[in-house]
């Protein structure tokens, strides 16, 4: 997948402008977050469950090694191979020999962001082999040569117009606006392609120590077509995604469904644990797991340790004012929204990424609503300081700030200026009492209008509360 994020400002300026767009993220304003709260009100433990989360996490993360090393141990007695990738370059190269080997033209996929970051469908496709995503979502976005805009929903960017027209030519159909329909016509499309594939990749949700097993979640059928039916399964997860037992990972499931699309429950919870047994009745000859590190060990003991406790459901872009606004494809790689602008930086460089930590109210949604305790807005924070000393940001922003600085270290000459500019506020707003156009604020006030202040600055209202209490 090509890397935009530098383009950051400019996408986001054409997906303020796209009508088609909009329509879509109305949708899902309206859609997931409400769920969410909804679900959650059902379940008067989900607090405590987000802490328990938390520190189940934390407690991974600090006994990461052990954690993997069993879970390959287990996954090698149960007859599976475990490849460790350290980087992109590694996992698709471990994948394509898997491929070879099983002499495979075509390979079915179920959705996973994971083979988005390695760009593995690209790289198969190079080396003669076929890949084919039977995810719906992630179907119509292979028909449309697409990518995803959303980590669980990969086709939110699109509406029911898009999808008919797609599928009318590469299908040589009718064009329909009935959903079912279409949902019909697509099973009907993959259902060859499951038999004839030789292998099958997915994500994994989870990956369990004690067992050895995979856990993926999914609310269609093709995860277990994609797994069970080839001769070969091969599953991308990263070192991140190991937990203990099966028990913990239960305690996840809870935690996932509700917060991703306000779920009791996903529709299919499959585990998978090695290779098929002499006596089971399906399943795959062969079954590989690719680990992938690809920089999440240097997140170990640094600012952003904390980002490895993502279980990737999305409630952050969800809430996001600022995905909401613009879209997924705005950021311009794999990870969208606020987990996007924390991992997008470490993956790719703040170089290229810096916008994207810039790309945030701070008005703290995602972190109130991750169902792990993220603290998102300060890692984002953590980067725009790297952005800062290492002479990335704008040089007016740099020269801002070198102002601000100033001011603050001077409280007297501060004090004073910040009076001079409530009462300059208070003129250019005139009668109405708001503020249309506010220089050095454009991008600000191009959307909105200031208020301006009432009372003088903070400090002057401060010192006349002070005054009424001891008066009362």
């Amino acid at each position: 997948m090509q890397i935009n994020s530098p383009q950051f400002k400019e996408r986001a300026k054409t997906a303020l402008h796209d009508p088609s767009l909009q329509k879509a993220l109305g949708n899902l304003r309206h859609g997931f977050p409400g769920k969410r709260a909804a679900a959650v009100a059902r379940m008067p433990e989900f607090e405590q469950l987000r802490d328990e989360g938390r520190d189940l996490k934390n407690h991974v993360i600090e006994h990461l090694d052990f954690y993997l090393e069993q879970f390959e141990t287990k996954v090698i007695e149960q007859g599976g191979q475990v490849h460790w990738a350290r980087d992109a370059e590694e996992a698709r190269k471990a994948i394509l020999d898997i491929c070879r080997k099983a002499n495979a033209k075509t390979v079915t996929k179920g959705k996973s962001m994971v083979s988005e970051e390695i760009n593995l469908n690209d790289y198969l496709e190079e080396h003669g082999v076929h890949p084919i995503e039977t995810d719906l979502g992630e179907y119509i976005l292979q028909l449309r040569e697409d990518h995803p805009s959303h980590i669980i929903a990969p086709a939110i960017h699109l509406n029911l117009d898009d999808v008919s027209d797609i599928f009318s030519k590469k299908h040589g159909t009718e064009r329909t606006d009935d959903p079912a329909a279409l949902m019909q016509e697509a099973r009907e499309m993959l259902r060859k392609q499951f038999v004839a594939a030789d292998v099958g990749i997915t994500g994994a949700n989870f990956c369990v120590a004690e067992t050895g097993s995979t856990l993926i979640v999914t609310n269609e059928g093709n995860g277990d077509l994609t797994q069970i039916l080839p001769r070969v399964h091969v599953v991308i997860a990263t070192i991140d995604k190991v937990v203990p037992t099966l028990e913990d990972m239960t305690l996840f499931q809870r935690l996932l469904a509700r917060s991703a699309t306000g779920q009791e429950f996903t529709v299919y919870n499959t585990l998978s644990t090695g290779p098929r047994r002499s006596d089971d009745q399906d399943g795959p000859e062969e079954y590989h797991v690719v680990l992938l590190d690809n920089g999440r060990s240097e997140m170990l003991g640094g600012d952003f340790q904390e980002m490895l406790r993502c279980i990737r459901c999305s409630a952050c872009m969800n809430h996001c004012p600022v995905y909401g606004a613009v879209g997924g494809h705005a950021y311009g790689w794999v990870y969208p929204g606020p987990m996007g602008a924390v991992l997008t930086p470490k993956l790719i460089g703040i170089d290229k990424a810096g916008h994207l930590p810039n790309a945030s109210t701070f008005c703290g949604k995602c972190e109130s609503v991750c169902p792990v305790r993220i603290p998102l807005p300060k890692m984002m924070r953590h980067w725009r300081e790297r952005e800062f000393e290492r002479h990335l940001s704008p040089k007016g922003v740099r020269l801002g700030l070198g102002a601000w600085s100033y001011f603050t270290r001077h409280p007297k000459l501060y004090r004073w200026l910040a009076r001079a500019g409530s009462f300059g506020l208070k003129l250019m707003a005139g009668k109405k009492g708001r503020v249309h156009s506010l220089p050095l604020s454009k991008g600000w006030t191009a959307w909105r209008e200031m208020p301006a202040p009432e009372g003088g600055t903070f400090m002057d209202q401060w010192k006349k509360q002070q005054r009424q209490a001891e008066e009362n």
